[in-house]
């Protein structure tokens, strides 16, 4: 929101430069992000003087030039070599002095010190489209012979400089979408902190008397609700012209351009009050009649632009008797607009229901002025100030002649809210104690009303324009912003009260979790929630009847929940990447989101919507970076495997416990699935190459995703301890044909089946696939490990089970011994 230093102090008198009001209002929480000057004028007139033209004589060496002698009010005139043709002795006229910079479009140019053909000039007088005051270059711009030498051309001419802030607005913060606004907090501050001002200057009006009725509209509202007050009045005999001259300069300090003498009235007066308006052709109000209600869903609507849009049968609309004129409180229509041959305008001052307005504005991507007043919510009473105000300067600016009476319509009034303030609570939440009439006068000053004051509490009437305070803790929240956070002391002592509210035990896992994986070198990685619905409609891993979209997307990034917390992963792998970060070892907590397939109580949001907290990890590179003594090794595939294992090991989760398995996935290849009871508990894997290609990722990267919830349900608390055996453990090696269909998961599953309770481990150290086999074969060679707690295994019994193994895999898995 732009607010103008120079408007500002129209309503206030203080001495205050730009940069210091600046930090004033960003204390009271309207943040100036910016301090930006403004010139009506391109360089702001600086060089220009006032100059008399004492002498014009003919250039001895040019039959268009002119030499002159120009006093500027400086002990010695200039001398200067003019070529207009109407140039004379005893003119006024404007003068750029020596090192003075004149501007055309984007280009500009410095005024130095010259010899035109034999003779010396040290300046130029100047047209009025070369310094940007009109656009005529007939010739020299000659001034009223009452113009004094020397003044400054922008004194001259009234130039105003000025200094604009652009605040920070909260959508709270209805109450200082204006000038006035800004000013009242403005007024605040500068009282608390005995900076000398006046009172704040509100432009006084007054009232009317219409000079005649025969135009008087009729105003009914259907829709109560959304329109809880509409103020409107006639106006004849208007003369569509240009605005006067400090109007125009008002509204283009803050970037509106100025249109007519009608449209930047309504303009000025709501930056000024916080107050939209809209001013329709009262001539073209058919039936003479304005209605505000709701029309059928799709129908359509041209905008003051010339777009076409279709109304949705929630959008509010100012009708007359046969269709809609105004979206209500975003965009006018173009049938009922004013224009140059406008004689007779009705004007509307209202307040609109905010979520009305804002769901409007968003359904059809019309952002104004006005619907970004309304939304925030305006002040209901501040409608007929405005409306006199509007009438007032139509008045004088566009010789408008009142022709109907303040037509009020306001079924119901709005109460303004009541809140009892507990000095004693200020002081808890502040932390120190403050004088009940300073609080007072706070209050005052912000301008609510003090209803009543007790010694202990206050009775607090708050403005309707105040939209935020509903509470005592908003209402010590205003005082405190203008009381100053600075000016509460930081107390020499430090009171501490034990929090004993325990942590649930899934947050107490994830600590566990998230300890031991920075252990083994991982760092941990927060995205965000939302993300694209481009992820699931190009890799289709998830149905688009489960993706959660967002109603009111802030982008197409940012348009659903995320369903896995892959993709945003993969976003920060490659900004990673791109920053030269190549090896890489990340994890993240975080929930995926999905829609409920059950029909019961679909209007419990927990049954439509449903969240599952995930648990994932990301791989990519090398496993250290190259030291002298040590080759470092890419991380794959059995990397990450190891890591998922000790997981579970640590986790005190057998792996015994899990059917494991290769799945078919759309996002990962050369997978593993450990689930049970067909409940996937951790899927990992290589990331697919086609994905991998649409983050532009060149390397390989290995990604495993826990099922949170249900890892936390198999973690067994318990801790057995079995005392080490004095008995010794026996090893031996199998080497087996199989089929390359065979994995390696199918035989140590086997071996676990029917290997007895003497086996305990089974591991593979080579794997052989080449001439020397059949083909469609490949060799594993494996390891057992047999032990017996109680005793040293005889040979017997170890070629028993040995032999039941390999009877075992010649069965079950068609293998044969190499």
């Amino acid at each position: 929101m732009k607010i103008s230093f120079n408007w500002l102090k129209q309503y206030i008198n203080f001495n205050l430069t730009p940069e210091e009001t600046g930090v004033l209002l960003t204390n009271c929480g309207l943040e100036v992000e910016k301090i930006e000057p403004f010139e009506l004028i391109r360089g702001g007139l600086q060089g220009l003087v006032v100059g008399e033209v004492l002498t014009c004589e003919a250039h001895p060496d040019s039959d268009h030039l002119h030499v002159t002698t120009v006093n500027i009010g400086t002990d010695t005139p200039l001398n200067i070599v003019c070529g207009a043709a109407n140039v004379a002795a005893a003119q006024k006229v404007i003068v750029a002095t020596i090192g003075t910079v004149l501007y055309d479009g984007d280009k500009s140019f410095t005024i130095k010190k010259s010899k035109l053909r034999g003779c010396v000039s040290e300046g130029m007088i100047c047209a009025e489209d070369e310094i940007g005051i009109g656009t005529s270059h007939d010739g020299i711009m000659v001034l009223d012979n009452d113009a004094v030498p020397g003044t400054p051309a922008a004194q001259y001419f009234k130039i105003e400089n000025d200094f604009i802030f652009e605040i920070g607005l909260t959508p709270n913060r209805s109450d200082a979408i204006s000038h006035l606004g800004v000013v009242r907090d403005l007024y605040a501050m500068l009282v608390i902190n005995k900076i000398p001002c006046s009172q704040i200057i509100v432009p006084a009006v007054t009232n009317f008397i219409p000079i005649s009725k025969k135009n008087k509209i009729d105003i009914t509202i259907e829709n109560r609700s959304s329109c809880p007050r509409y103020v409107g009045v006639t106006l004849d005999n208007v003369q569509v012209k240009d605005s006067p001259e400090w109007i125009q300069n008002r509204l283009r300090s803050i970037g509106v351009r100025p249109i007519n003498n009608i449209v930047d009235i309504t303009q000025y007066v709501m930056f000024e009050c916080g107050q939209p308006m809209h001013a329709f052709d009262a001539d073209k109000i058919k039936g003479g009649r304005v209605i505000i209600k709701n029309l059928p869903e799709g129908t359509p609507f041209q905008t003051l632009d010339g777009h076409e849009i279709k109304l949705n049968q929630e959008d509010l609309m100012i009708c007359d008797s046969e269709e809609g004129m105004c979206i209500a409180g975003v965009y006018g229509g173009l049938k009922s607009g004013i224009t140059t041959h406008t004689k007779n305008v009705f004007l509307e001052s209202a307040y609109f229901e905010p979520t009305t307005i804002r769901k409007t504005s968003k359904r059809h991507g019309l952002k104004t002025d006005a619907s970004f007043r309304f939304e925030r919510g305006c002040d209901p009473d501040t409608t007929i100030y405005a409306m006199k105000r509007m009438v007032n300067l139509l008045q004088k600016y566009a010789d408008a002649i009142p022709s109907s009476e303040i037509m009020d319509v306001y079924p119901s009034i709005i109460e303004k809210r009541t809140i009892s303030l507990s000095f004693e609570e200020i002081y808890k939440i502040a932390g120190k104690k403050i004088a009940p009439q300073t609080i007072s006068n706070i209050l005052l000053n912000l301008g609510f009303e003090i209803v009543s004051q007790g010694a202990e509490v206050l009775m607090v009437s708050v403005p309707l324009s105040k939209v935020d305070i509903l509470r005592p803790i908003d209402l010590i929240e205003e005082i405190l912003r203008i009381y100053g956070y600075n000016n509460i002391e930081i107390p020499t002592t430090t009171h501490y009260v034990n929090s004993f509210i325990s942590a649930n035990d899934l947050t107490k896992t994830q600590r566990r979790l998230s300890l031991f994986l920075a252990h083994q070198g991982f760092i941990e990685i927060m995205n965000n929630s939302l993300t694209k619905s481009a992820y699931s409609e190009t890799f289709n891993f998830v149905s688009e009847d489960e993706t959660v979209k967002i109603l009111n997307p802030l982008s197409k990034e940012l348009n659903c929940l995320r369903q896995t917390l892959l993709f945003g992963g993969l976003e920060t792998v490659i900004r990673n990447f791109n920053n030269k970060n190549n090896n890489l070892r990340l994890f993240e907590f975080g929930k995926i989101y999905y829609k409920g397939n059950t029909t019961d109580n679909q209007d419990i949001v927990t049954n439509k919507y449903l969240e599952k907290p995930h648990f994932c990890m990301w791989i990519s590179g090398k496993s250290h970076d190259d030291i002298w003594n040590d080759s470092p090794k890419e991380m794959d595939f059995f990397y990450l495997k190891n890591i998922v294992n000790n997981i579970l090991s640590f986790l005190n989760i057998k792996l015994d416990k899990f059917q494991i398995e290769s799945i078919s996935s759309s996002i990962l290849v050369d997978n593993l699935c450990y689930s049970i009871d067909n409940q996937p508990i951790v899927t990992f894997g290589e990331v697919h190459p086609q994905i991998l290609k649409y983050f532009d990722i060149k390397k390989e990267v290995f990604y495993a995703e826990f099922n949170f919830s249900l890892l936390h349900k198999l973690i067994n608390p318990e801790v057995n301890y079995t005392p080490l055996s004095i008995f010794p453990s026996v090893k031996r090696d199998l080497a087996l044909v199989v089929d390359k269909t065979v994995s390696y998961q199918m035989l140590e599953n086997t071996a676990f089946k029917y290997g007895s309770n003497r086996l305990k481990e089974v591991s593979l150290f080579d794997v052989y696939e080449g001439d020397k086999l059949e083909a469609g074969k490949k060799s594993y060679a494996l390891s057992f490990v047999l032990h017996h707690p109680e005793k040293t295994l005889t040979e017997e019994e170890i070629n028993k089970v040995m032999n039941k193994l390999i009877s075992a895999f010649e069965k079950e898995c068609n293998a044969k011994l190499r």
